[in-house]
């Protein structure tokens, strides 16, 4: 086989394309993907990158950070429906082979990374240092996480800036946990004179959009109020968007209550799935520049 054949083949294998039209209005989508191996210190890691093809040369660069099954069909529908909007996506893998699937191996590398959110933040950049090197994406980054992958949004910015890698200009949480083992750092405050004392700008450098589920069992109320006293104290620039009657998982659009294999506390919520991708989309606008129409 000649050797123009071979490439022919193998890039069919590796690049599939998805017409879509359902997440944005009155625009028609043609999502280009293709399987994007990586490694965190020799781990290897499998990704999936997402844009569309009816746009052209490089633009804004998303890691998608998916939920505590793994890199399933959830974040990959994520990651074509943040792709339809004019970003390259990465949808990253936090767990490396042989875990996604095996409930223990996934309950055991959730704990790990979850206990330990230096080992965390590392394996998230790992993603966006990978992201950055594809010709797709260009400009400023973020991240956008789901459930385990909001925690892990959040850890990417609580870490701060990362002088060898890539910048991040935002994250957003979408039903994701709220707590951590480690906060961010308190910013200074500058003293009082004359006018109440205020907060300087701290090691939380990325913009902040978390979007939760006022019903969520899964993060108490108690949770959102810690998160919002750290990122104060942190000088954040941040915001918090509840979404009435909405539980844990509300954009998993397989979850119905009771179901075989659907967790107790999660359920899809369609008000709450639209509204914080609406959120996010503005969010997103408004932090990595407004994307060309096409």
């Amino acid at each position: 086989m000649c050797y123009d054949k071979w490439c022919s083949r193998q890039l069919a294998a590796n690049l599939r394309r998805v017409v879509s039209d359902d997440s944005v209005p009155f625009t028609r989508s043609v999502i280009a993907v293709r399987d994007l191996p990586y490694d965190d210190l020799g781990l290897p890691l499998a990704g999936l990158l997402c844009w569309d093809e009816a746009q052209d040369g490089p633009r804004p660069g998303i890691l998608l950070i998916h939920g505590g099954a793994g890199l399933d069909e959830h974040a990959r529908e994520q990651a074509r429906r943040y792709a339809a909007i004019g970003y390259a996506v990465l949808a990253g893998d936090m767990f490396g082979p042989g875990v996604a699937g095996n409930r223990e191996r996934v309950m055991a590398c959730l704990l790990a990374l979850r206990d330990d959110p230096a080992l965390l933040v590392r394996r998230a950049r790992a993603g966006l240092t990978a992201l950055a090197a594809c010709p797709e994406a260009g400009g400023r980054m973020a991240a956008v996480g789901f459930c385990f992958g909001g925690l892990a949004a959040l850890a990417l910015a609580r870490a701060g800036t990362d002088p060898a890698g890539p910048g991040l200009a935002g994250v957003v949480s979408i039903h994701g946990s709220l707590a951590t083992s480690r906060p961010a750092p308190p910013a200074a405050t500058q003293p009082a004179m004359t006018q109440p004392a205020m907060t300087q700008p701290g090691a939380v450098t990325a913009r902040i959009l978390v979007c939760h589920g006022a019903a969520d069992p899964h993060v108490p109320l108690s949770d959102v109020t810690a998160f919002a006293e750290e990122m104060n104290r942190a000088g954040a620039d941040w915001q918090l968007i509840m979404y009435g009657q909405a539980r844990h998982g509300f954009t998993h659009r397989t979850a119905v209550p009771g179901a075989p294999g659907t967790m107790p506390g999660v359920a899809y919520d369609r008000a709450a799935d639209e509204r914080s991708f609406a959120a996010a989309r503005a969010f997103l606008a408004s932090t990595l520049g407004e994307v060309p129409p096409h």
